[in-house]
């Protein structure tokens, strides 16, 4: 697979991280689970702007898979991250992320056919 300008970035802003996510209504629900979970914990530059790394992404997904894939309450995420392992969430939660994108390519393909 080629890599694309995209996927080279190391860095990507709060609105490019909020257009990444379907159900994130915008940039405020970002910072609110931030603060609620205590994670990710994005770069600032002088000003505050937010610079999330791949690896702040994927805890962006993981809190994404179990609120709004699961539809835990945001105390019920956090006592799952407590009784698990927040590595196994996490892994759960880029297998689903996975997934979604080989449905996604089969029904293009199904669309060319």
């Amino acid at each position: 697979m080629e890599e694309t300008k995209e996927n080279q970035k190391l860095y990507y802003t709060i609105g490019e991280v909020v257009n990444m996510f379907d159900d994130i209504e915008n940039q405020s629900t970002l910072r609110y689970w931030e603060k609620e979970f205590g994670f990710p914990k994005p770069r600032t530059n002088a000003k505050g702007t937010r610079y999330y790394s791949k690896e702040d992404i994927a805890e962006v997904r993981m809190i994404y898979h179990l609120l709004r894939e699961q539809r835990l309450t945001i105390e019920g995420a956090k006592e799952k991250l407590k009784s698990h392992k927040k590595d196994d969430v996490k892994r759960t939660a880029e297998v689903v992320e996975r997934l979604k994108k080989i449905k996604q390519e089969l029904l293009n393909m199904k669309n060319e056919l």
